[in-house]
């Protein structure tokens, strides 16, 4: 036996003692459902590899694995293999999901320029799981207390707006223009676990920002996805659901 051979026989008798396997991990995780099915296959159910999908028509579901999202769209029955859990079939998709749930902080390069494309001054979502969607509100997962990121749709011009505590403390947030980040305000309003705060600007309507902290945050996108499904955290789960797919 070769020594390749040998090592993949030592992991196999390894993940069996803890009860995994390679399989265990190529599964996928409903993000989002629509339709007749929709119930049985709700938000944050997990898909084994080897299970199937049956669906009737009119039925959406959207799942996420290791190589992005996909839509499975009814009439059919759909079996979570390579087909669906095509892994690292795709080096650029897989690279751009694992781009998504990366933590770290605010990027420095918010320009209106990159080399000679020029940004957009507006987008739908953020593209980062972990930015906090100011235009939307909501259940938001916190991955950093210490480091929490507020997001904008558009970029174009200088926005203020103002975060406010439960107690109505306020602090205000100020976005430079053709920038669409900025640090929340951490040493005026701290970021607790369960909180809602509001944000108010001149530009939007003002929403609720409800924190979740999360612990362990793993760095798998599939596990985040699990855990960011569990906790509620709506906007978050439509970041990665917009995620790019490999090529079938």
């Amino acid at each position: 036996m070769s020594l390749a051979s040998r090592t993949l026989a030592a992991a196999a008798l390894i993940g069996a003692s803890f009860g995994w396997s390679v399989a265990a991990h190529a599964q996928a995780v409903v993000i989002r459902s629509t339709g007749p099915s929709a119930a049985a296959y709700p938000m944050g159910r997990k898909l084994p590899a080897g299970a199937a999908v049956s669906l009737k028509a009119g039925d959406q579901v959207t799942v996420i694995d290791q190589a992005g999202s996909r839509v499975l769209s009814g009439p059919g029955s759909f079996r979570i293999d390579n087909t669906v859990n095509r892994d690292m079939a795709s080096g650029g998709a897989n690279t751009a999901l694992a781009a998504l749930v990366a933590r770290g902080g605010a990027r420095t390069r918010t320009g209106a320029v990159r080399g000679d494309t020029e940004v957009p001054t507006e987008a739908v979502r953020p593209d980062n799981v972990w930015y906090v969607d100011v235009s939307r509100g909501g259940t938001v997962c916190i991955a950093d207390p210490a480091q929490v990121v507020l997001w904008r749709p558009n970029r174009a011009e200088t926005g203020n707006g103002t975060l406010y505590g439960p107690d109505n403390t306020p602090a205000e947030v100020t976005f430079r223009a053709t920038s669409a980040i900025k640090l929340w305000p951490v040493a005026t309003l701290p970021v607790v676990d369960g909180q809602t705060y509001r944000f108010t600007s001149p530009v939007g309507q003002t929403v609720k920002i409800t924190t979740r902290l999360l612990t362990d945050v793993p760095e798998d996108p599939v596990a985040v996805a699990a855990m960011l499904a569990e906790k509620g955290c709506s906007a978050q789960i439509d970041v990665l659901a917009n995620a790019p797919a490999a090529p079938e």
